[in-house]
């Protein structure tokens, strides 16, 4: 997992960079806290663009990050994500809270 913090836009981006299972999201689910809130973000971007594969514990990942986020104030937003990740997404009913965007500028 790589992050990135933009100060004057207050958007933190968190670039998953491995798969999402049982086995990797405790080291994810504690980076991403410290980074949330470390830089307290209006904004939290999870690019999965790296990501090709994720199970259920990426569900609970996500939402637990999204609950953060918004009891500091924060949007949260999924950018770049492969169709089975989508429809991962769709069936767990994750997309009726959190918007997907499809590419992300400063992810770069």
């Amino acid at each position: 997992m790589e992050s990135k913090y933009y100060n004057e836009d207050k958007l933190l981006i968190i670039k998953l960079t491995e798969e999402i299972d049982e086995c990797t999201v405790q080291k994810i689910r504690r980076k991403a806290d410290y980074e949330i809130e470390r830089n307290m973000p209006r904004k939290v971007i999870f690019d999965f663009d790296s990501v090709t594969f994720m199970d259920s514990a990426g569900i609970g990942l996500i939402i637990g990050r999204y609950r953060i986020a918004n009891m500091l104030g924060a949007t949260v937003e999924i950018a770049n994500i492969n169709d089975s990740i989508k429809k991962v997404l769709e069936l767990s009913g994750i997309l009726k809270i959190i918007k997907i965007i499809e590419t992300e500028a400063k992810a770069g």
